[in-house]
């Protein structure tokens, strides 16, 4: 009797290694004060992905944060992913938030992305990730997540925190789990989406808008909003239980080439309120931050240079301030 023959084996992807790096100069300019120079190296990543089968995959990702000093995990995921509909996700990861959470730094359209008041307010243990498991699933134009992560390591408080996620795409599909900030004239895209979290009552939430459009000449515009309320939950002032704001983008990618890029412009508009202070010495106030930038785009998120001015105002409380600068982002 001859053995069966061994069934063949599905060759898989290879690993893939990848890194990034942010660095700036920025000259600061407090209103009252001296103004600061600084060089930066803000950001430094490293980034490794592979298969263990055609269905789980691995995430481990590290950063080095420039105002730490530190190197910390990124996200560290087991990734189980049956297909489009039906995706799980354990580890450390970024929870289901709004849009500028799930496309991050490295994916923002903007230079200053998480100055704002607005973008990015839930808690999370390090650079917008959490603790936890979340399924999420492509249903077509339908993006849908939700999960449960800690909360003690991400606050203090040992309730578990509840997290959800819609998105509709109008025109082009976006697929996967996380998003960016532009597709440099890749997609057309209107997307709508809302997000939620809670934990022991408390709780944030968002809706927010992204929409670009390839002109006929080649040019594209790109048009970016979030409107955000937290509620006893998250924020960007821990003296203050509640705030909410919304801010405005828009940019312009230039068709034509100069040298081995093209130029880009932008701008961005911001106002967030602050309110229920911790103490009666806690004055509400309000924050409105102006941002413009023009980018050199050299190879989209992996090569670009990002010119950039900020204005930043405040009713009372803190001190008014300019940065002008510029950043270098490069990633492989």
């Amino acid at each position: 009797m001859t053995a069966a023959p061994l069934r063949a084996q599905t060759a898989l992807p290879p690993v893939t290694l990848g890194a990034g790096v942010q660095t700036s100069f920025v000259h600061n300019m407090p209103d009252g004060e001296d103004s600061t120079d600084s060089f930066l190296l803000n950001s430094a990543r490293l980034y490794v992905n592979g298969p263990v089968t055609d269905k789980i995959k691995f995430m481990f990702n590290t950063e080095f944060d420039g105002a730490t000093n530190k190197i910390g995990v990124l996200d560290a995921v087991a990734r189980f992913e049956m297909n489009p509909k039906f995706n799980v996700w354990a580890g450390r990861f970024i929870a289901p938030s709004d849009r500028a959470n799930l496309y991050g730094p490295y994916y923002s359209h903007e230079w200053a992305v998480y100055t704002d008041g607005i973008q990015d307010g839930y808690p999370f243990v390090a650079t917008g990730r959490s603790n936890g498991v979340a399924y999420w699933g492509d249903f077509g134009k339908v993006k849908l997540s939700g999960g449960g992560f800690d909360g003690t390591s991400t606050n203090g408080n040992p309730d578990i925190i509840g997290a959800a996620r819609v998105q509709v795409d109008l025109w082009d599909k976006e697929g996967g789990y996380y998003l960016n900030g532009t597709y440099y004239g890749a997609k057309d895209l209107l997307s709508i989406g809302a997000a939620v979290q809670a934990q022991s009552g408390n709780k944030a939430g968002n809706v927010d808008l992204l929409m670009e459009k390839k002109l006929a000449g080649g040019g594209v515009v790109t048009i970016e909003s979030e409107y955000a309320n937290y509620d006893n939950f998250g924020g960007y002032d821990s003296h203050y239980a509640n705030s909410d704001g919304a801010y405005v983008l828009g940019a312009y990618l230039f068709p034509k080439p100069a040298g081995i890029g093209k130029f880009e412009v932008l701008a961005k508009y911001a106002k967030a309120n602050f309110s229920k202070g911790v103490s009666a010495l806690d004055a509400d106030y309000d924050q409105k931050t102006t941002e413009v930038n023009l980018n050199y785009i050299i190879k989209e998120f992996n090569a670009r240079i990002m010119i950039f001015f900020k204005n930043t105002d405040f009713s009372a409380v803190k001190t008014d301030f300019k940065q002008v600068g510029v950043g270098l982002q490069i990633q492989m």
